[in-house]
């Protein structure tokens, strides 16, 4: 046999018949090669285990928003209710004349007093006597709020006594003037009338009997009218 060739009809060793150190060298190169192979496979089985993981949990947390969103939607809104608006301040009509600017009807809010009156009336004239009046009494609806000039005689205060009437509310008849006597029971505007003739003609009454003498007055009349006069 020349160089060395093997004929073609010899046949080849088998691996039984290889030496332990041929096994060997065959089985070499392929066992790293297995070993690096099971170590990524259990690194890419950790890391599905992971990722599979942290989907279950971001799962989780979407489920869980989404059940509280529609629990929160299905919770039924309070009905809103709107504030009352405020009510309109309360007015009150006083009229003003005398010594102002411009007397006449104004309209004020309640709990106003007389000096806001006075202002809306324009203010005083420079004849106006201003002590004659309270200037921080609270007005009242169809008040009159006149303003004497210096020299008159001061107005009655409101709601006080009429011309004429004494204290405890009786009517005096030598200073009555006709109101105060129409207020009088069974004496209206013509008896009225009749008692500031006789008090003009006779002078003043010296005694409640004296209204005897006033014609249309009789003794019916004058008991019913004792306790409310007084001379």
């Amino acid at each position: 046999m020349e160089g060395g060739a093997v004929p073609a009809s010899a046949p080849l060793p088998s691996v039984a018949a290889m030496s332990t150190d041929a096994r060997s060298l065959l089985a070499a190169p392929g066992a790293p090669a297995g070993g690096r192979g099971r170590s990524a496979l259990r690194r890419i089985g950790l890391g599905a285990l992971v990722l599979l993981g942290l989907a279950a949990a971001v799962g989780a947390v979407l489920v869980g928003a989404l059940r509280g969103g529609g629990a929160a939607s299905s919770v039924p809104l309070a009905p809103a209710t709107s504030s009352p608006a405020p009510a309109a301040p309360s007015l009150v009509l006083v009229h003003v004349l005398g010594a102002v600017a411009r007397p006449g009807l104004y309209e004020l809010a309640e709990g106003d007093r007389v000096v806001d009156a006075v202002a809306a009336a324009g203010g005083f004239t420079a004849e106006a006597d201003q002590a004659a009046l309270n200037l921080a009494q609270v007005l009242a609806d169809a008040q009159q709020v006149q303003v004497p000039r210096v020299g008159e005689a001061p107005p009655a205060p409101p709601g006080g006594a009429a011309a004429g009437t004494a204290a405890g509310g009786l009517v005096n008849l030598n200073t009555a003037d006709l109101a105060a006597l129409d207020t009088l029971p069974r004496v209206g505007p013509s008896t009225a009338q009749k008692i500031l003739d006789w008090r003009e003609s006779n002078g003043p009454f010296t005694s409640v009997d004296d209204l005897l003498a006033v014609s249309g007055i009789g003794e019916a009349t004058l008991e019913g009218l004792r306790d409310l006069v007084t001379v």
